[in-house]
């Protein structure tokens, strides 16, 4: 019977996610625009991701195939130095915050994640990495917002942290009205490390 229940696609992607002391940062310096701006749709704190690889809707069968090889390349890396700084926003609705340290290191993991995938077969959009964390959306027609809320945290410099996991995650999107919620599918371990950086 519990066959009936379970989606036939699952909308999935590959990421990185900040640790609670890096996100609470963040929020302290986001307080007031959650306060000025409330009509903006605020993303989930506990949500918040860096997104190395969107794979869009997966058929739900697809979804073991990535979790041996995905195990396998975490195994295989080291954790990276990142932190949050900055901030900005795509197409005057999408506010972000954005990503600094390994850079070079980010990059070539995104690659490998993205070549990984392909290899299990799995077709997807392969877009540029911007690495960022998505913040909030302006509702449509709302083109000011989300500049203005960019440019009172434009300065800020969060702490050095450790991404030490890899994540799948899926997401419920499509399949209701409300705010977009995420799940760890599953998440490894990168390799052992420490924050060496300035």
């Amino acid at each position: 019977m519990n066959e009936q229940t379970q989606p036939a696609t699952v909308r999935v992607f590959i990421a990185l996610a900040p640790p609670d002391y890096a996100k609470e940062e963040l929020a302290r310096e986001l307080r007031p625009a959650y306060d000025t701006h409330p009509h903006m749709r605020w993303n989930r704190i506990e949500d918040w991701h860096i997104t190395l690889a969107f794979l869009g809707e997966l058929p739900a069968e697809t979804v073991p195939l990535l979790r041996p090889p995905l195990a396998e390349l975490a195994a295989d890396r080291q954790p990276l130095c990142l932190a949050l700084r900055g901030s900005g926003n795509f197409d005057d609705r999408v506010l972000w915050s954005g990503i600094d340290g390994d850079l070079d290191e980010l990059h070539m993991l995104a690659a490998d994640v993205r070549t990984t995938v392909k290899s299990c077969g799995v077709a997807f959009e392969d877009r540029p990495l911007r690495p960022h964390l998505t913040l909030a959306r302006a509702r449509r027609g709302d083109r000011s917002s989300a500049g203005e809320i960019a440019e009172g945290f434009a300065g800020f410099t969060g702490r050095q942290w450790l991404a030490e996991r890899l994540h799948l995650v899926g997401s419920n999107v499509g399949r209701s009205r409300g705010p977009i919620h995420y799940r760890d599918i599953e998440a490894w371990t990168l390799g052992n490390g420490n924050c060496t950086g300035s």
